[in-house]
């Protein structure tokens, strides 16, 4: 689980320089950018913020991803 604290800090890596970049809890097992729609999955309660992770995800509405996140 995603503790309040760290969710307020971390941002979308590739939106930072340009956007807030907020993030958004979804399933407990996912974290979606609000500016760009990027998935990062949360697997063994570590996030995964590699860009190229969150482009995967990027066109599956948050409804359709699959809990939990695949291992990677």
């Amino acid at each position: 689980m995603i503790k309040p604290e760290l969710l307020d800090i971390l941002r979308c890596p590739s939106c930072v320089r340009t956007t807030p970049g907020l993030l958004s809890l979804e399933h407990n097992s996912w974290l979606v950018c609000q500016d760009c729609n990027r998935k990062y999955p949360i697997v063994d309660d570590i996030p995964v913020m590699l860009i190229d992770e969150g482009d995967k995800w990027q066109k599956i509405a948050v409804a359709d991803l699959p809990v939990p996140p695949p291992a990677l």
